[in-house]
């Protein structure tokens, strides 16, 4: 029996995969919070690779199907896998630990990609919406935050060299140690998204982005891309996972995590405020 490609029903738990006209729309369902785990990374690294050689797909939209949380943040009970984080280069490319892998594998996409940022985004959620092409950001809704210091970590996904890049350096550290919740509004201001959209006009607005650049004449994208590289991160890359993972094999990372989860992380409420929620057991 064949195995089923990446645009078949059914081909993943955590997503859901159509296509229309050059457009592929994925919607990320991973209840109860869409916590990035073990399986939600599996699938959209699955995803990324069967995408990046379709003909057929010009531009790839990503939303959630919980109109809370897009992507809430690294599952904190991979605390407990050792093989999650025993060998972080497993199955990544040379030099990225599989975190940043995810992130590289998004941000080097030859189609355009495109965030509907509509809920709330921490930790590698953030770092997925910042490797994006274009992300938009409904305003009242949308919520970003690198909380990784709050564990006693930073970002190890790529965040702290998209930021770097994005935002500057002293907007960069102000995410990633002040560890606050950033609106649409300012997210769109510090450059962290391209545009803070109404609510209410979001989805109209994000469909018509991706139509219109799905329908330029052929070459048009590859052209822009190779105009436009995304810049070499490699150094940095590997300065990050040093940083990352220096910290995250301290005793401090686990009581943090452990903590937050016995605090009410990764459940609907304790997500909805999840600094206070770290904090409290920081």
């Amino acid at each position: 029996m064949s195995r089923p490609t990446f645009r078949s029903p059914g081909a993943f738990d955590t997503l859901r995969v159509t296509g229309d006209r050059g457009v592929l729309r994925v919607v990320i369902d991973n209840p109860p919070v869409n916590v990035l785990g073990l399986t939600l990374m599996g699938d959209l690294a699955a995803l990324l690779e069967g995408v990046r050689e379709d003909a057929d797909t010009q531009v790839v939209v990503f939303e959630s199907a919980d109109p809370e949380f897009f992507l809430a943040h690294v599952d904190f009970t991979l605390v407990d896998d050792e093989n999650a984080t025993a060998d972080p280069t497993a199955g990544a490319p040379a030099g990225l630990n599989v975190f940043q892998a995810l992130g590289e594998a998004l941000r080097t996409l030859p189609q355009v990609t495109i965030v509907k940022l509509a809920g709330l985004a921490r930790g590698g959620g953030a770092e997925f919406v910042t490797a994006a092409d274009l992300s938009f950001g409904a305003i009242g809704r949308a919520g970003l935050g690198q909380i990784e210091a709050l564990g006693g970590i930073v970002p190890g996904g790529g965040g702290t060299q998209y930021l770097l890049n994005r935002v500057g350096r002293n907007r960069a550290l102000e995410i990633v140690l002040g560890a606050d919740l950033f609106d649409a509004r300012t997210a769109e201001r510090y450059g962290w998204i391209n545009r803070a959209v109404p609510a209410d006009e979001i989805d109209t607005f994000v469909d018509r982005i991706a139509r219109n650049i799905a329908d330029l004449p052929d070459g048009t994208i590859a052209a822009a891309k190779q105009a436009l590289p995304p810049q070499d991160l490699a150094a940095g890359m590997l300065r990050e996972h040093e940083a990352w993972a220096g910290q995250f094999a301290k005793p401090a990372a686990e009581t943090a995590l452990r903590g937050g989860l016995a605090a009410g992380a990764q459940t609907r409420e304790g997500e909805r405020n999840l600094e206070e929620v770290m904090r409290s057991v920081t």
